[in-house]
């Protein structure tokens, strides 16, 4: 065998132990949903046990998953457009009409995200309680928005940064105004980094468990939400609650296999001229 063929048997071999390990974790829930309580809390664990659907029968018993799940995708896809209407402007602005202090403003924006979300939960909990937006979901959508937005920025700068001046340019010379630029020029351009921008910041909205745990009860509550619903005074039901994160990272996870391509094409925009 020669050395070419060795290092691409072993960085094959280096890349699907990598891919187990990261998906052991859901492997290992899933397995545990369909054990009973008993089997699932047994040391050591056991491999060889009957599988039984009566976990999912309890989730389905005890909360409307389909009510959870809408919130979740109204909120995730609403907070994620307007992240983007608000972003593409700003970056736009920020990667072809840079200032001298433009640099710095997206290191203080990307700088906001190291902050814990806790040292702002009280001034945010009193606003939203002030205007009405506690257990809302354009409220939860407005904190998911604020909370994705230097991320989206950042990408889309980044994404734009690569857009050739020339074809802007060269827009202006034939009349387009800014408004068309954007629309007709930079848009379809950038549209491999939009849509993945668009996803992440989905994927972020979706798992995001803090601000749903503080600013919901039950009306706006996604699926964070329903998934610690589960976790009881008298200890953590594991079969149970394996099998409400199942459920509530199932439609995440079908979403993500479908959109990976893209996904992976957007953030491999520019890499290659």
């Amino acid at each position: 065998m020669s050395s070419t063929a060795r290092d691409k048997l072993v960085l094959t071999i280096v890349g699907w132990l990598a891919a187990f390990l990261i998906f052991f974790p859901i492997l290992w829930m899933v397995v545990t949903s369909f054990k009973t309580e008993i089997d699932a809390i047994a040391t050591p664990p056991k491999l060889a046990f009957s599988p039984t659907v009566e976990n999912y029968a309890a989730v389905r018993e005890r909360a409307d998953y389909v009510h959870f799940a809408l919130n979740s995708i109204v909120i995730s896809v609403g907070a994620t457009l307007l992240a983007i209407l608000i972003s593409v402007p700003g970056a736009y602005a920020m990667a072809f009409f840079p200032k001298k202090h433009t640099k710095d403003v997206l290191m203080w924006m990307l700088s906001t995200k190291m902050m814990p979300a806790v040292g702002v939960l009280v001034p945010i909990y009193l606003i939203a309680k002030n205007i009405g937006a506690i257990d809302t979901r354009w409220g939860l959508t407005a904190v998911y928005t604020l909370m994705n937005l230097p991320i989206v920025i950042w990408m889309l700068y980044t994404f734009f940064k690569e857009v050739p001046k020339d074809i802007l340019e060269a827009g202006r010379m034939d009349g387009a105004k800014p408004k068309q630029e954007v629309w007709m020029l930079l848009m379809p351009l950038s549209l491999p980094g939009i849509a993945s921008t668009a996803l992440l910041s989905i994927i972020l909205c979706w798992n995001e468990a803090f601000w749903s745990l503080n600013l919901t009860v039950s009306n706006a509550a996604p699926l964070t939400t329903f998934i610690a619903s589960f976790s009881a005074p008298e200890g953590l039901f594991w079969a149970k609650l394996s099998a409400a994160s199942t459920v509530a990272i199932a439609p995440i996870l079908i979403f993500g296999w479908l959109s990976q391509r893209q996904l992976v094409r957007g953030l491999t925009f520019g890499a290659v001229k």
